[in-house]
Protein backbone atom coordinates (compact mmCIF):
# COMPACT_ATOMS: atom_id res chain seq x y z
CA UNK A 1 0.00 0.00 0.00
CA UNK A 2 1.19 3.47 -0.77
CA UNK A 3 1.62 5.86 2.13
CA UNK A 4 -0.63 8.90 2.15
CA UNK A 5 -0.21 12.40 3.54
CA UNK A 6 -2.69 15.24 3.79
CA UNK A 7 -2.17 18.88 2.91
CA UNK A 8 -4.24 21.99 2.33
CA UNK A 9 -4.53 23.33 -1.21
CA UNK A 10 -6.52 26.24 -2.58
CA UNK A 11 -8.44 25.65 -5.85
CA UNK A 12 -9.94 28.18 -8.24
CA UNK A 13 -13.59 27.22 -8.77
CA UNK A 14 -13.56 28.78 -12.24
CA UNK A 15 -10.47 27.31 -13.93
CA UNK A 16 -9.10 24.74 -11.43
CA UNK A 17 -5.82 26.58 -10.77
CA UNK A 18 -4.00 25.23 -7.69
CA UNK A 19 -2.15 27.30 -5.13
CA UNK A 20 -0.50 26.66 -1.79
CA UNK A 21 -1.98 29.84 -0.36
CA UNK A 22 -5.19 31.83 -0.75
CA UNK A 23 -5.19 34.65 -3.30
CA UNK A 24 -7.80 37.27 -4.01
CA UNK A 25 -7.35 37.07 -7.79
CA UNK A 26 -6.68 33.87 -9.68
CA UNK A 27 -3.50 34.17 -11.79
CA UNK A 28 -4.93 31.67 -14.30
CA UNK A 29 -8.32 33.13 -15.26
CA UNK A 30 -7.96 36.57 -13.56
CA UNK A 31 -11.25 36.15 -11.67
CA UNK A 32 -11.70 37.54 -8.15
CA UNK A 33 -12.68 35.61 -4.99
CA UNK A 34 -12.82 32.19 -6.66
CA UNK A 35 -10.34 30.31 -4.43
CA UNK A 36 -11.67 27.70 -2.00
CA UNK A 37 -9.76 25.73 0.60
CA UNK A 38 -9.65 21.93 0.39
CA UNK A 39 -7.74 19.17 2.14
CA UNK A 40 -6.34 16.64 -0.32
CA UNK A 41 -4.46 13.37 0.06
CA UNK A 42 -1.19 12.83 -1.77
CA UNK A 43 0.36 9.46 -2.51
CA UNK A 44 4.08 9.13 -1.94
CA UNK A 45 4.51 6.17 -4.30
CA UNK A 46 2.61 4.45 -7.10
CA UNK A 47 0.26 1.63 -6.23
CA UNK A 48 0.66 -1.90 -7.56
CA UNK A 49 -2.48 -1.48 -9.72
CA UNK A 50 -1.01 1.59 -11.38
CA UNK A 51 2.25 -0.21 -12.11
CA UNK A 52 0.34 -3.19 -13.55
CA UNK A 53 -1.84 -0.98 -15.77
CA UNK A 54 1.23 0.91 -16.98
CA UNK A 55 2.95 -2.33 -17.98
CA UNK A 56 -0.12 -3.43 -19.98
CA UNK A 57 -0.20 -0.21 -22.01
CA UNK A 58 2.41 -0.49 -24.76
CA UNK A 59 3.06 1.77 -27.81
CA UNK A 60 1.53 0.62 -31.10
CA UNK A 61 2.24 1.43 -34.72
CA UNK A 62 -0.08 4.16 -36.09
CA UNK A 63 -0.67 2.19 -39.31
CA UNK A 64 -1.91 -0.77 -37.25
CA UNK A 65 -4.62 1.24 -35.46
CA UNK A 66 -8.10 0.22 -36.64
CA UNK A 67 -10.96 2.69 -36.97
CA UNK A 68 -13.57 0.02 -36.22
CA UNK A 69 -13.58 1.25 -32.62
CA UNK A 70 -15.22 4.51 -33.71
CA UNK A 71 -18.46 2.80 -34.78
CA UNK A 72 -21.32 4.94 -33.55
CA UNK A 73 -24.49 3.98 -31.72
CA UNK A 74 -27.58 5.81 -32.99
CA UNK A 75 -29.63 7.23 -30.14
CA UNK A 76 -32.96 7.19 -31.98
CA UNK A 77 -33.10 11.00 -31.58
CA UNK A 78 -31.99 12.63 -34.84
CA UNK A 79 -31.37 16.05 -33.30
CA UNK A 80 -29.05 14.56 -30.65
CA UNK A 81 -27.25 12.43 -33.25
CA UNK A 82 -26.67 15.59 -35.31
CA UNK A 83 -25.05 17.40 -32.38
CA UNK A 84 -22.92 14.36 -31.47
CA UNK A 85 -21.68 14.08 -35.05
CA UNK A 86 -23.69 11.02 -36.09
CA UNK A 87 -24.24 9.09 -32.87
CA UNK A 88 -22.52 7.90 -29.69
CA UNK A 89 -18.89 6.83 -30.03
CA UNK A 90 -17.73 3.76 -28.10
CA UNK A 91 -15.64 4.71 -25.07
CA UNK A 92 -16.58 8.40 -25.24
CA UNK A 93 -17.18 10.61 -22.20
CA UNK A 94 -19.86 13.27 -22.72
CA UNK A 95 -20.79 16.11 -20.37
CA UNK A 96 -24.37 17.46 -20.53
CA UNK A 97 -24.83 20.82 -18.79
CA UNK A 98 -27.71 23.23 -18.36
CA UNK A 99 -29.88 25.13 -15.92
CA UNK A 100 -31.94 23.20 -13.35
CA UNK A 101 -35.20 21.89 -14.83
CA UNK A 102 -34.13 22.52 -18.44
CA UNK A 103 -34.52 18.84 -19.41
CA UNK A 104 -31.07 17.21 -19.08
CA UNK A 105 -32.28 14.14 -17.21
CA UNK A 106 -35.36 13.85 -19.44
CA UNK A 107 -33.26 13.82 -22.61
CA UNK A 108 -30.84 11.19 -21.29
CA UNK A 109 -33.72 9.06 -20.04
CA UNK A 110 -35.23 9.19 -23.55
CA UNK A 111 -31.87 8.07 -24.96
CA UNK A 112 -31.88 5.18 -22.49
CA UNK A 113 -35.40 4.31 -23.63
CA UNK A 114 -34.41 4.07 -27.31
CA UNK A 115 -31.26 2.08 -26.58
CA UNK A 116 -33.06 -0.36 -24.25
CA UNK A 117 -35.67 -0.96 -26.95
CA UNK A 118 -32.78 -1.87 -29.27
CA UNK A 119 -31.68 -4.49 -26.73
CA UNK A 120 -28.59 -2.62 -25.46
CA UNK A 121 -27.69 -2.93 -21.79
CA UNK A 122 -28.07 0.50 -20.16
CA UNK A 123 -27.14 1.52 -16.59
CA UNK A 124 -28.69 4.74 -15.24
CA UNK A 125 -26.92 5.92 -12.06
CA UNK A 126 -28.75 8.58 -10.07
CA UNK A 127 -27.35 10.38 -7.06
CA UNK A 128 -30.21 12.85 -6.71
CA UNK A 129 -33.47 10.98 -7.30
CA UNK A 130 -34.98 7.78 -5.96
CA UNK A 131 -36.09 4.83 -8.10
CA UNK A 132 -39.71 5.89 -7.68
CA UNK A 133 -39.03 9.42 -8.97
CA UNK A 134 -37.23 8.08 -12.05
CA UNK A 135 -40.03 5.58 -12.63
CA UNK A 136 -42.63 8.36 -12.59
CA UNK A 137 -40.72 10.25 -15.29
CA UNK A 138 -40.19 7.06 -17.27
CA UNK A 139 -43.94 6.35 -17.32
CA UNK A 140 -44.52 9.78 -18.82
CA UNK A 141 -41.87 9.21 -21.51
CA UNK A 142 -43.04 5.78 -22.68
CA UNK A 143 -42.23 2.09 -22.60
CA UNK A 144 -38.71 0.86 -21.78
CA UNK A 145 -36.97 -2.39 -22.67
CA UNK A 146 -35.96 -5.05 -20.13
CA UNK A 147 -32.26 -4.15 -20.50
CA UNK A 148 -32.65 -0.82 -18.66
CA UNK A 149 -31.26 -0.89 -15.08
CA UNK A 150 -31.36 1.76 -12.33
CA UNK A 151 -28.76 2.29 -9.60
CA UNK A 152 -29.28 4.96 -6.93
CA UNK A 153 -25.78 5.38 -5.52
CA UNK A 154 -23.16 8.10 -5.00
CA UNK A 155 -20.12 6.03 -3.98
CA UNK A 156 -17.90 5.60 -7.04
CA UNK A 157 -16.30 2.43 -5.68
CA UNK A 158 -19.69 0.70 -5.50
CA UNK A 159 -20.70 2.09 -8.89
CA UNK A 160 -17.47 0.83 -10.46
CA UNK A 161 -17.94 -2.66 -9.01
CA UNK A 162 -21.46 -2.85 -10.47
CA UNK A 163 -20.20 -1.66 -13.84
CA UNK A 164 -17.51 -4.36 -13.88
CA UNK A 165 -20.09 -6.96 -12.84
CA UNK A 166 -22.93 -6.04 -15.25
CA UNK A 167 -20.79 -4.70 -18.15
CA UNK A 168 -23.42 -2.30 -19.58
CA UNK A 169 -23.16 -0.87 -23.09
CA UNK A 170 -23.98 2.67 -21.95
CA UNK A 171 -23.81 4.52 -18.62
CA UNK A 172 -25.56 7.70 -17.45
CA UNK A 173 -24.31 9.51 -14.31
CA UNK A 174 -26.82 12.00 -12.89
CA UNK A 175 -25.12 14.09 -11.64
CA UNK A 176 -21.32 14.41 -11.32
CA UNK A 177 -21.66 16.86 -8.40
CA UNK A 178 -23.26 14.15 -6.22
CA UNK A 179 -20.56 11.52 -6.80
CA UNK A 180 -17.73 11.05 -4.30
CA UNK A 181 -14.47 9.14 -4.33
CA UNK A 182 -13.38 7.66 -1.00
CA UNK A 183 -9.73 8.42 -1.78
CA UNK A 184 -10.53 12.16 -1.79
CA UNK A 185 -11.22 13.65 1.62
CA UNK A 186 -13.20 16.70 0.46
CA UNK A 187 -17.00 16.78 0.31
CA UNK A 188 -19.08 15.86 -2.77
CA UNK A 189 -19.42 18.72 -5.26
CA UNK A 190 -16.05 20.24 -4.39
CA UNK A 191 -13.42 20.93 -7.01
CA UNK A 192 -11.30 17.93 -6.03
CA UNK A 193 -14.22 15.51 -5.92
CA UNK A 194 -15.66 16.60 -9.26
CA UNK A 195 -12.28 16.37 -10.96
CA UNK A 196 -11.28 13.01 -9.46
CA UNK A 197 -14.73 11.51 -10.01
CA UNK A 198 -14.62 12.52 -13.66
CA UNK A 199 -11.14 11.00 -13.92
CA UNK A 200 -12.46 7.66 -12.60
CA UNK A 201 -15.35 7.71 -15.09
CA UNK A 202 -12.92 8.55 -17.89
CA UNK A 203 -10.84 5.49 -16.99
CA UNK A 204 -13.98 3.34 -17.07
CA UNK A 205 -15.04 4.74 -20.46
CA UNK A 206 -11.63 4.34 -22.09
CA UNK A 207 -10.63 1.11 -20.40
CA UNK A 208 -13.89 -0.79 -20.92
CA UNK A 209 -14.95 0.99 -24.15
CA UNK A 210 -18.29 2.04 -22.64
CA UNK A 211 -19.86 5.40 -23.58
CA UNK A 212 -20.54 7.46 -20.46
CA UNK A 213 -22.84 10.50 -20.17
CA UNK A 214 -22.45 12.71 -17.10
CA UNK A 215 -24.83 15.49 -16.06
CA UNK A 216 -23.26 18.68 -14.75
CA UNK A 217 -24.97 21.46 -12.84
CA UNK A 218 -24.49 25.03 -14.03
CA UNK A 219 -23.51 28.03 -11.92
CA UNK A 220 -25.09 31.49 -12.06
CA UNK A 221 -22.44 32.53 -14.59
CA UNK A 222 -23.55 29.73 -16.94
CA UNK A 223 -20.52 27.42 -16.60
CA UNK A 224 -20.46 23.89 -15.23
CA UNK A 225 -20.05 23.89 -11.44
CA UNK A 226 -16.49 22.83 -10.66
CA UNK A 227 -13.21 23.61 -12.40
CA UNK A 228 -13.03 24.44 -16.09
CA UNK A 229 -10.57 21.54 -16.39
CA UNK A 230 -13.64 19.27 -16.28
CA UNK A 231 -14.55 20.41 -19.80
CA UNK A 232 -11.03 19.62 -20.99
CA UNK A 233 -11.16 16.06 -19.64
CA UNK A 234 -14.31 14.94 -21.45
CA UNK A 235 -14.66 14.20 -25.18
CA UNK A 236 -17.85 16.19 -25.77
CA UNK A 237 -19.61 19.05 -23.97
CA UNK A 238 -23.30 19.66 -24.68
CA UNK A 239 -25.25 22.60 -23.24
CA UNK A 240 -29.00 22.93 -22.95
CA UNK A 241 -30.21 26.48 -23.62
CA UNK A 242 -33.61 28.14 -23.35
CA UNK A 243 -35.97 29.43 -20.73
CA UNK A 244 -37.12 26.82 -18.24
CA UNK A 245 -40.75 27.99 -18.46
CA UNK A 246 -40.76 28.14 -22.28
CA UNK A 247 -41.50 25.14 -24.46
CA UNK A 248 -38.43 25.26 -26.70
CA UNK A 249 -35.00 23.82 -25.85
CA UNK A 250 -31.75 24.17 -27.79
CA UNK A 251 -28.96 21.61 -27.41
CA UNK A 252 -25.64 23.13 -28.46
CA UNK A 253 -22.34 21.29 -28.89
CA UNK A 254 -19.60 23.38 -27.28
CA UNK A 255 -16.86 20.75 -27.65
CA UNK A 256 -16.80 17.56 -29.71
CA UNK A 257 -13.75 15.47 -30.50
CA UNK A 258 -15.78 13.33 -32.89
CA UNK A 259 -17.67 15.95 -34.90
CA UNK A 260 -18.51 19.59 -35.48
CA UNK A 261 -18.83 22.02 -32.56
CA UNK A 262 -21.25 24.32 -34.40
CA UNK A 263 -24.27 22.03 -34.62
CA UNK A 264 -27.43 22.58 -32.58
CA UNK A 265 -30.49 20.45 -31.90
CA UNK A 266 -33.90 22.00 -31.33
CA UNK A 267 -36.47 20.36 -29.04
CA UNK A 268 -39.88 21.20 -27.68
CA UNK A 269 -40.80 20.24 -24.13
CA UNK A 270 -44.14 18.49 -23.95
CA UNK A 271 -45.94 16.36 -21.40
CA UNK A 272 -44.48 13.16 -22.89
CA UNK A 273 -40.93 14.56 -22.85
CA UNK A 274 -38.69 16.31 -25.36
CA UNK A 275 -39.93 16.22 -28.97
CA UNK A 276 -37.66 16.98 -31.91
CA UNK A 277 -38.26 20.10 -34.01
CA UNK A 278 -37.29 18.96 -37.50
CA UNK A 279 -37.79 22.39 -39.13
CA UNK A 280 -36.42 25.02 -36.72
CA UNK A 281 -36.83 27.86 -39.25
CA UNK A 282 -40.59 27.35 -39.48
CA UNK A 283 -40.76 27.00 -35.71
CA UNK A 284 -38.82 30.23 -35.08
CA UNK A 285 -40.98 32.24 -37.51
CA UNK A 286 -44.26 30.97 -36.09
CA UNK A 287 -46.42 33.89 -34.89
CA UNK A 288 -44.48 36.54 -36.77
CA UNK A 289 -46.45 39.83 -37.00
CA UNK A 290 -47.64 40.95 -40.42
CA UNK A 291 -47.13 44.53 -41.59
CA UNK A 292 -45.12 45.67 -38.57
CA UNK A 293 -42.08 47.93 -38.78
CA UNK A 294 -38.82 46.95 -37.11
CA UNK A 295 -39.14 43.27 -38.09
CA UNK A 296 -36.99 41.43 -40.62
CA UNK A 297 -36.10 37.79 -41.33
CA UNK A 298 -32.41 36.90 -41.37
CA UNK A 299 -30.64 33.63 -42.12
CA UNK A 300 -27.95 32.22 -39.83
CA UNK A 301 -25.92 29.01 -40.16
CA UNK A 302 -25.60 26.67 -37.20
CA UNK A 303 -23.09 24.09 -38.36
CA UNK A 304 -24.47 22.71 -41.61
CA UNK A 305 -28.05 23.84 -40.93
CA UNK A 306 -29.48 27.19 -42.11
CA UNK A 307 -31.98 28.69 -39.66
CA UNK A 308 -34.37 31.54 -40.41
CA UNK A 309 -34.87 33.89 -37.47
CA UNK A 310 -36.95 37.01 -36.94
CA UNK A 311 -34.99 40.05 -35.76
CA UNK A 312 -37.07 42.71 -34.02
CA UNK A 313 -35.94 46.25 -33.27
CA UNK A 314 -37.61 49.17 -31.51
CA UNK A 315 -36.08 52.65 -31.83
CA UNK A 316 -37.70 55.60 -30.06
CA UNK A 317 -36.75 58.99 -28.65
CA UNK A 318 -35.19 58.75 -25.20
CA UNK A 319 -36.62 60.49 -22.14
CA UNK A 320 -33.26 60.53 -20.36
CA UNK A 321 -29.91 62.13 -20.92
CA UNK A 322 -28.24 58.81 -21.68
CA UNK A 323 -29.96 56.66 -24.34
CA UNK A 324 -30.74 53.10 -23.38
CA UNK A 325 -29.55 50.08 -25.39
CA UNK A 326 -30.86 46.54 -24.87
CA UNK A 327 -30.00 43.36 -26.79
CA UNK A 328 -31.72 40.00 -26.26
CA UNK A 329 -30.40 36.97 -28.13
CA UNK A 330 -27.42 38.73 -29.70
CA UNK A 331 -24.23 40.49 -28.61
CA UNK A 332 -24.93 43.82 -26.91
CA UNK A 333 -21.59 45.32 -28.03
CA UNK A 334 -22.28 44.26 -31.62
CA UNK A 335 -25.57 46.20 -31.59
CA UNK A 336 -23.78 49.33 -30.36
CA UNK A 337 -21.18 48.91 -33.10
CA UNK A 338 -23.83 48.60 -35.83
CA UNK A 339 -25.64 51.69 -34.53
CA UNK A 340 -22.36 53.62 -34.69
CA UNK A 341 -21.91 52.50 -38.32
CA UNK A 342 -25.46 53.69 -39.09
CA UNK A 343 -24.70 57.08 -37.54
CA UNK A 344 -21.42 57.58 -39.41
CA UNK A 345 -22.02 55.84 -42.75
CA UNK A 346 -25.81 55.89 -42.99
CA UNK A 347 -26.31 59.49 -41.80
CA UNK A 348 -28.97 58.46 -39.25
CA UNK A 349 -29.20 60.37 -35.98
CA UNK A 350 -29.53 57.62 -33.36
CA UNK A 351 -27.58 59.26 -30.53
CA UNK A 352 -30.79 60.58 -28.94
CA UNK A 353 -32.77 57.33 -29.34
CA UNK A 354 -33.35 54.30 -27.17
CA UNK A 355 -32.80 51.03 -29.06
CA UNK A 356 -34.06 47.56 -28.22
CA UNK A 357 -33.07 44.52 -30.31
CA UNK A 358 -34.59 41.07 -29.86
CA UNK A 359 -34.09 37.69 -31.57
CA UNK A 360 -37.58 36.17 -31.51
CA UNK A 361 -37.88 32.60 -30.28
CA UNK A 362 -35.29 32.87 -27.52
CA UNK A 363 -32.41 31.52 -29.60
CA UNK A 364 -28.97 33.15 -29.27
CA UNK A 365 -27.23 34.14 -32.50
CA UNK A 366 -23.63 35.36 -32.63
CA UNK A 367 -22.82 34.72 -36.31
CA UNK A 368 -21.69 37.91 -38.16
CA UNK A 369 -24.16 37.08 -40.98
CA UNK A 370 -27.03 38.50 -38.89
CA UNK A 371 -25.40 41.98 -38.88
CA UNK A 372 -27.32 43.14 -41.93
CA UNK A 373 -30.60 41.90 -40.45
CA UNK A 374 -30.04 43.82 -37.20
CA UNK A 375 -29.07 46.96 -39.13
CA UNK A 376 -32.14 46.88 -41.41
CA UNK A 377 -34.44 46.18 -38.45
CA UNK A 378 -33.08 49.30 -36.73
CA UNK A 379 -33.58 51.38 -39.89
CA UNK A 380 -37.11 49.98 -40.33
CA UNK A 381 -38.12 50.94 -36.81
CA UNK A 382 -36.44 54.36 -36.92
CA UNK A 383 -38.12 55.33 -40.23
CA UNK A 384 -41.30 53.35 -39.43
CA UNK A 385 -40.92 51.35 -42.66
CA UNK A 386 -42.59 47.97 -43.14
CA UNK A 387 -40.20 45.44 -44.69
CA UNK A 388 -41.64 42.94 -47.17
CA UNK A 389 -42.75 39.74 -45.39
CA UNK A 390 -41.28 37.66 -48.25
CA UNK A 391 -37.77 39.17 -47.83
CA UNK A 392 -34.71 37.51 -46.25
CA UNK A 393 -31.38 39.23 -45.53
CA UNK A 394 -27.91 38.05 -44.55
CA UNK A 395 -24.44 39.60 -44.62
CA UNK A 396 -21.66 40.86 -42.37
CA UNK A 397 -21.29 44.63 -41.92
CA UNK A 398 -17.84 46.24 -41.60
CA UNK A 399 -16.89 49.50 -39.89
CA UNK A 400 -16.71 51.28 -43.24
CA UNK A 401 -20.31 50.37 -43.96
CA UNK A 402 -19.41 47.67 -46.49
CA UNK A 403 -21.42 44.42 -46.63
CA UNK A 404 -18.93 41.55 -46.52
CA UNK A 405 -19.17 37.98 -47.75
CA UNK A 406 -20.48 35.10 -45.61
CA UNK A 407 -20.07 31.34 -46.00
CA UNK A 408 -22.62 28.87 -47.41
CA UNK A 409 -24.64 31.47 -49.33
CA UNK A 410 -26.16 28.79 -51.57
CA UNK A 411 -27.60 26.85 -48.62
CA UNK A 412 -29.10 30.04 -47.18
CA UNK A 413 -30.82 30.93 -50.44
CA UNK A 414 -32.15 27.38 -50.86
CA UNK A 415 -33.61 27.44 -47.35
CA UNK A 416 -35.31 30.79 -48.07
CA UNK A 417 -36.77 29.43 -51.30
CA UNK A 418 -37.98 26.27 -49.56
CA UNK A 419 -39.89 28.31 -46.98
CA UNK A 420 -41.62 30.43 -49.62
CA UNK A 421 -39.58 33.65 -49.51
CA UNK A 422 -39.36 35.58 -52.78
CA UNK A 423 -36.48 38.06 -52.25
CA UNK A 424 -33.02 37.83 -50.70
CA UNK A 425 -30.73 40.76 -49.87
CA UNK A 426 -27.17 39.41 -49.80
CA UNK A 427 -23.56 40.61 -50.21
CA UNK A 428 -22.61 41.31 -53.82
CA UNK A 429 -19.43 39.25 -53.48
CA UNK A 430 -21.57 36.13 -52.84
CA UNK A 431 -23.12 36.33 -56.31
CA UNK A 432 -20.16 34.52 -57.91
CA UNK A 433 -20.86 31.39 -55.85
CA UNK A 434 -24.57 31.52 -56.76
CA UNK A 435 -24.14 32.02 -60.50
CA UNK A 436 -26.34 29.52 -62.36
CA UNK A 437 -27.50 27.79 -59.15
CA UNK A 438 -30.77 29.65 -58.52
CA UNK A 439 -33.96 30.14 -60.52
CA UNK A 440 -34.67 33.89 -61.04
CA UNK A 441 -38.38 33.11 -61.55
CA UNK A 442 -38.69 31.56 -58.08
CA UNK A 443 -36.52 33.86 -55.99
CA UNK A 444 -35.06 37.33 -56.62
CA UNK A 445 -31.50 38.04 -55.48
CA UNK A 446 -30.68 41.65 -54.51
CA UNK A 447 -26.88 42.09 -54.19
CA UNK A 448 -25.62 45.05 -52.11
CA UNK A 449 -22.13 46.47 -51.61
CA UNK A 450 -22.74 48.72 -48.60
CA UNK A 451 -25.40 49.64 -46.09
CA UNK A 452 -26.74 52.48 -48.28
CA UNK A 453 -27.57 49.95 -51.01
CA UNK A 454 -29.24 47.74 -48.42
CA UNK A 455 -31.34 50.60 -47.03
CA UNK A 456 -32.38 51.68 -50.53
CA UNK A 457 -33.45 48.09 -51.25
CA UNK A 458 -36.12 48.21 -48.53
CA UNK A 459 -37.42 51.72 -49.28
Amino acid sequence: MAAKSKKTIYFCQNCGHESGKWMGQCPGCRQWNTFVEEIVSTKTQATAAQIRNASDNVPVNLNEVSLDQTDRITTGIKELDRVLGGGIVQGSLTLVGGDPGIGKSTLLLQVCQHLSQQGLQVLYVSGEESREQIKMRAIRIGEFGNSMKLLCETNLSIIRSWIEKTKPQMIVIDSIQTMFNEEVSSSPGSVSQVRESTNVLMQIAKGMQIPVFIVGHVTKEGSVAGPRVLEHMVDSVLYFEGERHASYRILRGVKNRFGSTNEIGVFEMREEGLVEVENPSEYMLDGRPQGASGSVVACSMEGTRPIMIEIQALVCQTNFGLPRRTANGTDYNRVNLLMAVLEKRGRLNLSSCDAYVNIAGGIKMTEPAVDLGILLALVSSHKDLVIDDKLVVFGEVGLSGEVRSVSMAEQRVQEAQKLGFEKVILPKVCMKALKGKTDPEKIQLIPVENIRDAVNAIL
